[in-house]
């Protein structure tokens, strides 16, 4: 179930980023909200750091030359957490593909994660910051249902603002 609801993100990150160039991903609404870069980004981000903390790994973004390709440092606490505007707005990719091809690899690194994982895992606590303690399964349908908002949020602001282009 886990693996059918995470290989549902990957083509709405697709589809909110199809066709459009950096000019039109990095258009906000309104002054002072969130872009289709930034959310496509962050949500990916999120995806990033929290499986690699589940593998207890380092970071795609951090391993890799993603952070690059978006203008900005690899810092692993970089997720957009406490973003500002004026942070939000400075996620910049190269392109709608620099997008794309930064999630395809988290999201493989996660389907690989999942593929490994019995039934039984989902039961052991991963963060026990928490009162009740943060189970696996608990933690895997967080980091999804913040990825399933995110990707819908960014296909709503492009319906908002590219609709008749």
């Amino acid at each position: 179930m886990l693996t059918e609801l995470y290989g549902r993100i990957p083509n709405l990150v697709r589809r909110a980023v199809d066709g459009l160039d950096v000019d039109q991903l990095t258009t906000a609404p309104a002054s002072g909200t969130n872009t289709i870069a930034w959310l496509v980004w962050h949500l990916t981000r999120v995806q990033d750091h929290h499986v690699s903390g589940l593998l207890g790994a380092d970071q795609l973004w951090v391993t890799g030359d993603w952070a690059a390709s978006f203008g900005r440092a690899p810092d692993p606490d970089d997720t957009g957490y406490g973003h500002t505007a004026e942070e939000a707005a400075a996620v910049r990719p190269d392109s709608a593909q620099a997008l794309v091809d930064y999630h395809d690899a988290v999201a493989a690194r996660t389907r690989a994660f999942l593929d490994g994982i019995s039934a039984g895992d989902l039961n052991d606590v991963v963060d026990e910051r928490w009162d009740p303690p943060v189970t696996l399964g608990v933690r895997l349908v967080s980091i999804a249902d913040d990825d399933l908002q995110h990707a819908g949020q960014a296909a709503y602001v492009r319906g908002l603002l590219f609709a008749r282009s």
